[in-house]
């Protein structure tokens, strides 16, 4: 038996769950407060989407602002004398508010399918020799597709964990028994994602990096959509690569720059293939001879997005104020009411669940499919004000994103789904092709 702070969960029983305990749910809620720092231009909305694209803090208007007119505006070239140094700064930061990772590990720089790719490269390039890459085939589609460049042009052969299959891997699940069956002494590089971003499914990513590195081979994780949701320890677990977005449960913005981790351990080890001067020793010198500096520095590309950082700076300040123990705990909270009213309004109406039940296997978001899964999504939205998003071939997927949502939130727009299934009102909603699901 469980809790969700004064409501009573039983484990696969249903409940009259009412509106009136899930608004004394918010009011006992520690991060409630953090609500009123986002913009909200519509409270009738119901956006569950924040896995996707976190809304935008109101401090980031500020931020910004005051870096153009300021700095920028005041200051014009003279202002990379304080600028030089944001990628690391930021990046500390990140590691701190919610990588557990001491200072000195992550850069906050390009995107994640860049970040990617260098580490990537630097990780097989540390293990000559071996000449397998694996990676699980319900990985997100631009990391695959990097990683079979990186196997192309480097003679590598591209081993897929079949996880897509349910009868081999419930919910794309990475256990350790399925990786077991494909990791070998001539694997060099594993990659895989903390949290599937289809089915949210937790991966005990430190069990996997533990079983990768007794083996030989270096682990590469995605955390896109587990940085600021899932309460992370990489130092604790001595994690040694691993990559990810800012523009999700960090709230930084559509195209906000990514971050890159490595660990002490391995910096001096890896030798990264795209080389820029930022990179380099005694940086303004500009020697003919390209010289790596020392620690993390040592994988900055270029040129420091500093507009972009400073969103990042904002969303990842309230993520080490909130804590993310706390943060942690509301995103498991979320998923727990989202599964269920699932059980209650969803599955009678010929949903499935296709996110993990238990807790130590799911965080910030689950999906849900059905037959009609895009109409259903697409009149979500223009019929009911509430936001998901849609995974072929017929997910749709919910989020809890723990400082701009409420729980009133969450339960006003599945009862918006129950009642629109319901009423069959979406059946009249046309498919429409579209750039963006």
């Amino acid at each position: 038996m469980r809790r969700l702070q004064n409501v009573l969960i039983l484990p696969h029983t249903l409940i009259n769950m009412n509106r009136d305990e899930v608004l004394e749910t918010d009011n006992q809620d520690q991060l409630r407060s953090f609500r009123e720092r986002f913009v909200v231009e519509d409270e009738d909305v119901c956006y569950l989407d924040g896995n996707s694209l976190g809304r935008m803090p109101k401090r980031t208007v500020e931020e910004i602002n005051s870096l153009l007119v300021n700095e920028w505006g005041k200051k014009m070239v003279g202002g990379w004398a304080d600028w030089i140094d944001e990628a690391e700064q930021v990046g500390n930061l990140i590691g701190e508010a919610a990588l557990g990772a001491s200072a000195g590990q992550t850069l906050a720089i390009d995107t994640n399918t860049i970040n990617i790719y260098q580490l990537a490269v630097a990780a097989i390039k540390a293990r000559p020799g071996r000449k397998k890459i694996l990676i699980d085939r319900a990985n997100f589609p631009s990391d695959r597709y990097a990683i079979e460049a990186i196997a192309e042009s480097h003679g590598m052969e591209l081993v897929y964990i079949e996880n897509e299959d349910p009868t081999i891997s419930p919910q794309e699940e990475l256990t350790l028994d399925l990786l077991g069956r494909y990791l070998d002494d001539d694997v060099a590089l594993v990659t895989l994602q903390i949290v599937q971003y289809r089915s949210g499914v937790l991966n005990d990513y430190a069990a996997i990096e533990k079983m990768v590195r007794a083996r030989g081979a270096l682990m590469l994780w995605d955390c896109s959509h587990a940085v600021g949701s899932v309460d992370l320890q990489f130092d604790k677990n001595e994690i040694g690569l691993a990559a990810g977005c800012t523009y999700k449960y960090g709230n930084s913005g559509p195209g906000a720059p990514g971050w890159l981790y490595v660990s002490h351990k391995l910096q001096s080890e890896l030798d990264v293939p795209i080389r820029g001067w930022f990179a380099t020793k005694n940086q303004f010198a500009m020697e003919r001879i390209f010289e790596r500096e020392d620690g993390i520095r040592g994988f900055q590309i270029s040129t420091p997005p500093i507009i972009g950082l400073r969103a990042v700076k904002v969303g990842f300040e309230m993520i080490k104020e909130a804590g993310m123990k706390a943060i942690n705990e509301k995103c498991l909270k979320g998923t727990d009411l989202m599964i269920e009213l699932f059980d209650q309004w969803l599955e009678p109406l010929g949903f499935s669940l296709a996110t993990p039940r238990e807790r130590s296997r799911r965080c910030g978001h689950i999906i849900i499919t059905h037959p009609d899964g895009a109409k259903i999504a697409r009149a979500l939205r223009e019929l009911k004000n509430v936001y998901p998003d849609y995974r072929e071939p017929n997910g749709i997927r919910f989020s809890f994103s723990p400082l701009p949502t409420s729980f009133t939130e969450l339960y006003e727009g599945f009862s918006r789904l129950r009642d629109l299934v319901a009423s069959g009102d979406y059946k009249n909603m046309k498919v429409v092709e579209s750039k963006v699901t």
